[in-house]
Parts: C-alpha cells; sequence; structure tokens
C-alpha cells in the first residue's frame, strides 16, 4: 500500500474556478482499481493551499492513475491556477518526491 500527499498553492481567487473539475477528478478516481481513498483538503492556515491524500493499493494501480483521461482534465483545468506543486510518494521503505 503506498500514499499520496499532493499539495498544490493555487492563486488567490481561483478555488471556485477548480471546484467542479476536481469533484468530477475525484468521483471518478474513486472508481479507478487500486484506488482505496481518495481527498482533497483546503488548508485551514492558507486557503490557497489544497491537499489531496490519496490511498492506493499498488505504485502499479497509482501509474495506471496518472494516465487517465479525468486527471489529464483536472491538469489542464488546474494549470492556469497553480502557483506550484509538490506530491510526495510514500512507500513502506520510502519517499519518491515530485
Amino acid at each position: 500500500m503506498i500514499y499520496v500527499v499532493a499539495t498544490l498553492t493555487i492563486k488567490p481567487g481561483s478555488l471556485e474556478a477548480l471546484r467542479a473539475p476536481a469533484v468530477a477528478c475525484i468521483a471518478e478516481t474513486l472508481k479507478e482499481k487500486g484506488c482505496i481513498a481518495y481527498e482533497l483538503h483546503q488548508s485551514l492556515a492558507d486557503p490557497e493551499k489544497l491537499v489531496f491524500v490519496e490511498k492506493w493499493e499498488t505504485r502499479e494501480d497509482l501509474t495506471a492513475h496518472s494516465k487517465q483521461t479525468h486527471l489529464a482534465v483536472w491538469r489542464d483545468a488546474s494549470a492556469p491556477h497553480l502557483v506550484s506543486r509538490a506530491i510526495e510518494i510514500v512507500h513502506a521503505d520510502r519517499v519518491e518526491n515530485h
């Protein structure tokens, strides 16, 4: 089992534009093979900081997720609103930083 923590910093005022694409992506991702959990949280301290917390059965399932059309749609919709993105993939014995 692996976890993913994807931290996004968005431009001020972008949250409403991202809400519908995020909800659609989450709904489709939860149907994917190997997806145990896929949640989006907004920081209470910084409203421009969003954090996806994901739980996957295998790294292969996560890799398959990265190739899904609904994720590409989310990436296209969010790109104009992003300031930065940091992704950590947490395995039992190591962490991948992207």
